[in-house]
């Protein structure tokens, strides 16, 4: 009888044994797959959008810091599409992506255009990809005045200005600019002008020298910039998400993030926010500003 029970424990000493180890198998595997899907989870990249005129700066630094502050984001990239806009907004952004840059890598990734304040903004960041085609550079500065002075003599309209000192009405639209004036604005423009030469130079580790070279206010395609050393590689934005993974030393596929959002109706996105962008472009231009803004148009590429 017991010769008859040693094969049948046997038999459950052998299944024991396997179901322990097919158990510590599974076990493994969940593990490994538990961190994985945990990798993958975290591994994130911030996506910022800049788009058209750089008006204002609060909603962009203040998503700079959340990204920044995201210990699941990774990196973070700038898709630009602008043609530049104020000075101070444009030098906010700038510092912030600066000391971003100090904890995180920033990737910039320019579309269509990212000129003048655009590339301002661009020379902040770790590494900048740019389309061959994409419209980068003016290095400069813009200050645009509107004089009507002979349109009120014909309308029988006459300005009296009351003003504390000579300068008060500087570049006002009712009379001409004198020599004086001319050479303050002169000095203005030329201090703003070394503001952004010396911001790229510290940003693109280049010579102020070579700088000055170009800082003309022309436009360079994505292609002369990377000769120029204006731009580190040429693609496309996936192209940029790549060297974002690889700066941040990410394997894998990463998880895009956007900021939210506010939500629109349809009918206002389909039927009125391109044309109400491109008229606030146009007659949002106050006169007198001091702007880092490329005044050409975009184009077909646009």
């Amino acid at each position: 009888m017991a010769k008859t029970n040693r094969p049948i424990t046997l038999v459950l000493i052998i299944l024991g044994i396997a179901i322990l180890c097919f158990g510590t198998l599974m076990a493994i595997v969940l593990s490994l797959s538990r961190s994985t899907l945990t990798l993958s989870f975290s591994n994130k990249i911030g996506v910022i959008p800049i788009n058209g005129v750089i008006r204002d700066a609060d909603a962009i630094t203040e998503q700079l810091i959340a990204f920044r502050d995201d210990k699941q984001i990774k990196a973070i990239i700038l898709r630009i599409n602008s043609p530049g806009g104020g000075v101070g907004p444009s030098q906010e952004i700038y510092s912030e992506t600066r000391r971003t840059t100090k904890t995180k890598k920033v990737v910039a990734s320019l579309g269509s255009v990212a000129a003048s304040g655009g590339y301002y903004v661009a020379s902040a960041a770790d590494s900048i990809v740019a389309n061959p085609g994409t419209l980068t550079g003016s290095i400069g500065v813009l200050m645009e005045f509107v004089r009507f002075e002979e349109l009120l003599k014909k309308i029988g309209v006459e300005m009296q200005v009351i003003k504390s000192g000579e300068f008060k009405d500087i570049g006002s639209p009712n009379r001409k600019m004198t020599k004086e004036e001319r050479e303050i604005l002169t000095r203005l423009i030329k201090d703003i002008q070394n503001q952004f030469v010396t911001a790229v130079s510290q940003g693109r580790n280049m010579p102020e020298e070579k700088v000055l070279e170009l800082a003309d206010g022309r436009v360079f395609s994505g292609r002369e910039a990377k000769r120029l050393g204006l731009v580190d590689s040429l693609g496309n934005f996936q192209d940029a998400v790549n060297v974002a993974k690889r700066m941040a030393h990410i394997k894998g596929k990463v998880k895009l993030v956007y900021p939210v959002k506010k939500r629109r109706s349809l009918l206002w996105d389909l039927l009125f926010k391109d044309l109400f962008d491109a008229l606030m472009n146009r007659l949002d231009r106050p006169s007198g500003l001091l702007e880092y803004r490329w005044n050409g148009n975009i184009g077909v590429f646009d």
